[in-house]
């Protein structure tokens, strides 16, 4: 019965990522607007990971990325998942996969990022009035003049927000995550933090925090 369960599901698979160059593929199955029940192909041996979501639209399909992020010598696996999007919304989530020599050959063993919006709870100090943002990160910090964007003060939040803008790249092999800050719903974007992570203590950390105000602002 396990075996005709597995065989059905395999049936009902598309190919959501592909290295063609690492003979690494991503499987997963479609369900209600979203890509479930992912199988990664390396090499012939394969792996399961039944707690990856993603949404089904082909547009924000998994991104694989194979790259030495944490300058071992060797290509890391960095799977970026899209959970979410909309107008003005993105979130997305990183697995970082590790290549681990078994009896079975190869295979990627996954390992913990620090999740992004904890790090700025721990890091970063934010203030909102009518009239300017504060952006404190350690000693540095970011004044904006907000009463320039020509948003009504009653729009304003009650403090910058980061709910709406996650999102994680590989920038000249170093894993980041881009946090959007907004002041309004409604066009009062003003910056980004950037989260440059590093491997140390079996773990992706933090190695360094910034915002970078938008130009228009």
């Amino acid at each position: 019965m396990d075996n005709e369960i597995s065989r059905q599901n395999q049936s009902n698979e598309k190919v959501v990522g592909k290295l063609p160059e690492a003979k690494i593929a991503l499987f997963a199955n479609e369900s209600e607007g979203y890509l479930q029940k992912f199988r990664l192909e390396v090499n012939g041996v394969t792996q399961h990971f039944p707690f990856w979501i993603n949404v089904s639209n082909e547009a924000y399909w998994p991104q694989l990325i194979y790259k030495d992020i944490n300058q071992d010598g060797e290509n890391e696996l960095i799977v970026i998942l899209t959970r979410g999007y909309g107008t003005g919304v993105v979130n997305q989530e990183v697995h970082v996969l590790h290549k681990t020599e078994t009896n079975f050959g190869n295979v990627y063993r996954e390992i913990l990022v620090d999740n992004p919006m904890a790090i700025l709870l721990k890091n970063v100090k934010t203030e909102l009035t009518k009239s300017h943002a504060l952006i404190t990160i350690g000693h540095h910090k970011t004044e904006i003049e907000i009463d320039k964007l020509g948003i009504e003060p009653r729009k304003f939040f009650s403090d910058i927000t980061t709910a709406n803008l996650l999102r994680f790249e590989v920038i000249e092999n170093k894993l980041m995550a881009i946090i959007g800050a907004q002041v309004s719903p409604v066009g009062g974007y003003i910056g980004s933090f950037h989260i440059t992570y590093e491997y140390k203590n079996d773990l992706y950390e933090a190695k360094k925090i910034e915002f970078i105000q938008d130009s228009n602002v």
